[in-house]
């Protein structure tokens, strides 16, 4: 290891700079877990009594008869064991001494807050349950979702897991053709839906795309529609429900006895690439596995209050907004709209009003809040905020050096440490607990339950700080059950190296096991037989000080294979040049060595990204190449 840099001190752009941030005292003494090596020793010891420890704090109708069985493809989870995760989302806490905590804090764009305790949104699920049962849905019956990010949407998500139902929840936003092949895929009876999201001020119109998604498909029997005006619901047609009509049922609805490996949810993968899948989670193992790491990772518990920025369309919402908070019988604040409206400094002003001592957020919105300036945050009291987490797209060193000097205080009262997951996977894998060193630019170690490696194609474990595959050597509880309606896609995930799940990501691993992972397989540039990372040239020129944001993409050159074209967002008070450019391009020269010197700046006012803040790098290289374009259904307007 080198010397650690201090936070604060003005970044020096060489690879030696920042190699290891040590957890501030406050966090660790604090935590939740406060020895991860013994947690990991103790998960390594005995799997399986590690993971029916867990289980144990759950309530169950059966207990389950053995914790784990694997064919080194399929796996199951306390098999034998019975339960619904409402029951310990809900009934534990609205019939506890927890039964007039808030559950939710939900935040409008303008200001509006609206908060429900667990006694309440247990009646208002049970009255919405017995609402969808009056309309004939049933255990096992496909239910879609597709609607804006408010607290009818969790409603909706936790009546049907209730009752036995599969929800699916799409993103609201997502254009028709998206929303028709999730129905069509799901068999869906029943689509719930709102007639508008609100985002920037603006309602954005959500049942025009519902109707022409919906038009001719004679399987959906019913659509249920919330409007925000309750006078506003005019039927378009006889199948047409009033969502607050089925709220008008009793608020009592016995929970449906589940087999811990029923199917709780669908939910599928965005699209950008090829035919969405449909990842099934189940009620147990995603119970046991999610809050578990919500308590542990997170280090989120009864006395946080808890903000997730995410969205119920995404994983990320329906573990860390929905199911496991409610499991663990905490705080949660969400709000719908975007995270800088009415005003950059909204998410500030949130932290110091509501006391916010947990967040969840992406690397996406970091560089966004870095591009708006240390000043911002400075003016309020971000003191009560102990741990931020991040995950969906690689953190790059200089942003979480920034998040960590700004918006932790440099360590003064709070960490910023990174984690990696998938949709697939339901909770986190990979990541840097809050009581251990984080090294910038790596996600982290394995957590528990997660056995990760770095191979070569073949499977052969590469050196130190080689790039390789991403593989995950077991399943563990909160790991996907199939592919719905395509199990051979599920199982080739498995098949190509023989009980290894292949992630699709690239990553290199140090002596010490922290994992740094550089981005999808398909993300890789290849030039002149030189594989290099988009997400490695893209921290490159984001450690520049100039950068708030870059993308980076191969395009075909006769010499090199492919030349990288990178294009980049700049901070507040740069100004693009030719000087800009030719500095830019040395310091990635600097940083990654010649072979990874970018062909081409491009300089642009924002970066196309999906909903869920995922660059869409594609969508850049077909504007460049002329290349088919593609499904944008999933762009951020």
């Amino acid at each position: 290891m080198g010397t650690a840099a201090k936070v604060g001190e003005t970044p020096d752009v060489t690879k030696a700079a920042i190699e290891e941030y040590a957890a501030p005292e406050i966090v660790k003494d604090q935590a939740l877990v406060k020895d991860w090596p013994a947690e990991r020793d103790r998960f390594q010891k005995d799997p399986d009594a590690f993971w029916a420890d867990a289980a144990k704090q759950f309530v169950w109708t059966k207990p389950w008869n053995k914790v784990f069985e694997w064919d080194g493809i399929h796996h199951q989870w306390f098999t034998g064991g019975r339960t619904n995760i409402t029951v310990n989302a809900l009934d534990r806490h609205a019939n506890s001494e927890n039964a007039n905590r808030a559950a939710f804090i939900w935040l409008g764009e303008d200001g509006t807050e609206k908060i429900v305790t667990y006694r309440q949104l247990y009646r208002d699920v049970c009255r919405f349950a017995n609402g969808l049962k009056s309309l004939g849905v049933k255990k096992g019956d496909r239910v879609v979702i597709y609607m804006p990010l408010t607290i009818e949407g969790a409603i909706s998500m936790l009546a049907c897991a209730r009752i036995g139902a599969i929800h699916s929840v799409v993103y609201a936003g997502l254009g028709h053709s998206s929303l028709r092949d999730r129905v069509e895929d799901a068999q869906a009876r029943v689509v719930i839906a709102g007639d508008a999201g609100f985002r920037r001020g603006k309602p954005v119109p959500l049942k025009g795309i519902v109707d022409e998604a919906l038009d001719g498909l004679e399987t959906v029997e019913k659509v249920v529609v919330f409007t925000r005006d309750p006078k506003a619901f005019e039927p378009a047609s006889a199948r047409e429900v009033d969502f607050r009509e089925l709220m008008k049922f009793p608020a009592e609805c016995p929970a449906e006895d589940m087999d811990s490996e029923d199917p709780l949810f669908i939910l599928y993968t965005s699209g950008t690439t090829g035919k969405p899948k449909g990842v099934v989670h189940v009620h147990g193992g995603y119970m046991v596995g999610t809050t578990y790491h919500l308590k542990s990772f997170f280090d989120v518990g009864p006395r946080d209050l808890f903000w997730c920025t995410s969205d119920i369309g995404w994983i990320v919402g329906h573990s860390y907004i929905v199911y496991a908070p409610l499991c663990a019988g905490v705080t949660t604040l969400f709000r719908e709209g975007a995270i800088d409206f009415p005003d950059p400094s909204i998410a500030w002003q949130i932290v110091e009003k509501y006391g916010v001592t947990k967040m969840f957020t992406a690397p996406t919105a970091l560089r966004m809040f870095m591009r708006y300036g240390e000043a911002l945050p400075q003016k309020y009291d971000l003191s009560t905020l102990r741990v931020v987490a991040c995950a969906g797209e690689p953190l790059n060193p200089e942003a979480w050096r920034w998040a960590q000097t700004y918006i932790a205080g440099d360590g003064k009262w709070g960490y910023v440490v990174d984690n990696w997951w998938q949709t697939e996977l339901g909770g986190p894998a990979l990541g840097t607990p809050v009581t251990m060193p984080m090294r910038p630019g790596k996600a982290g170690l394995a957590l528990p339950g997660c056995e990760a490696d770095v191979v070569d194609i073949n499977g052969n474990p590469v050196a130190p700080g080689t790039s390789g595959r991403l593989i995950l050597k077991r399943p563990f509880p909160h790991f996907m059950r199939t592919i719905w309606n395509n199990a051979a896609r599920f199982e080739k995930d498995w098949l190509e190296l023989a009980g290894c799940y292949i992630t699709g990501d690239l990553a290199t691993k140090d002596e010490d096991g922290y994992i740094s992972v550089i981005g999808r397989a398909d993300d890789v540039l290849n030039v002149a037989g030189h594989r290099i990372g988009t997400a490695e040239v893209e921290s490159a020129l984001v450690s520049h000080p100039a950068v708030a944001e870059a993308a980076a993409i191969g395009i075909p050159d006769s010499l090199k294979g492919e030349a990288i074209v990178a294009f980049v967002q700049l901070r507040a008070g740069h100004v693009a040049s030719d000087t800009l450019t030719a500095s830019l391009i040395e310091h990635v020269r600097r940083e990654l060595g010649p072979i990874a010197t970018p062909s081409a700046i491009k300089f642009v006012a924002a970066l196309p990204k999906t909903r869920s803040g995922k660059i869409m790098r594609r969508l850049l290289k077909a504007q460049e190449t002329g290349a088919e374009i593609g499904d944008l259904s999933t762009l951020e307007q």
